[in-house]
């Protein structure tokens, strides 16, 4: 079976909850192959608002895993073929080097290959409230082809915890990528109300089921 490759990266916004669930949506379908990469703010992000050990434990969700150092690492290279890259969250600065081309580290120079290579690049852009600068990085990374995806919950389908808000934004992310069949967000349906996941939502929940507090001491990762 031929897998989408696809890059995760998480920042250092607030957040990063969304980027686990992402990572164990990816894992769950079988068709993807996730290269992850994290920032040193997005790797404190991580042990504080989801565990110590969550960064670990991620690692055992994806298929590689880059030092955000490595800038000779193969997602640094327009000529290895990825399928798109998601950044979940995407900090101010993240974005701000996206849509300026500033290559300072493996986290912006995926993301800038993948505008360079014309590949869907999704931003989770974290931030509230925003200044001008903000939006200006959002119109410029815009206009060099980026997805901008603030995660802002989806409250016409009556989410019941953080949990359901974190699940329903990391599936509309990754159906942005436009690689899988259904799609994995639950959808309105005009006056037939909502339409099912392909997913159940209960029957993957696993790392941020309560993101505010760590893993348990397992990954339930597939």
């Amino acid at each position: 079976m031929n897998l989408h490759r696809i890059v995760l990266g998480i920042s250092g916004a607030s957040g990063a909850g969304i980027g686990v669930r992402i990572a164990e949506l990816l894992g769950a379908t079988g068709g993807a192959e996730v290269h992850l990469v994290v920032s040193p703010a997005g790797e404190r992000t991580l042990a504080h608002e989801v565990g110590s050990d969550a960064l670990a434990l991620l690692k055992e969700c994806v298929a590689h895993y880059h030092e955000v150092n490595d800038m000779g690492a193969a997602i640094a290279s327009g000529s290895f073929a990825t399928a798109g890259m998601i950044i979940a969250p995407c900090s101010m600065r993240t974005l701000a080097s996206v849509a300026t081309g500033v290559t300072d580290n493996l986290l912006t120079r995926a993301a800038d290959v993948h505008l360079k290579e014309r590949r869907r690049l999704v931003l989770i852009a974290r931030e509230s409230p925003l200044h001008l600068g903000h939006l200006r990085s959002m119109v410029a990374a815009t206009e060099c082809g980026a997805i901008i995806a603030p995660p802002v919950p989806s409250f016409y389908l009556a989410p019941h915890s953080a949990a359901d808000i974190i699940d329903q934004i990391a599936r509309r992310a990754i159906d942005l990528l436009d690689l899988i069949t259904p799609r994995l967000s639950l959808a309105w349906d005009g006056t037939k109300g909502v339409r099912p996941a392909a997913v159940s939502i209960q029957s993957t929940m696993t790392m941020t089921e309560t993101a505010s507090q760590s893993f348990n001491g397992s990954s339930q990762c597939s």
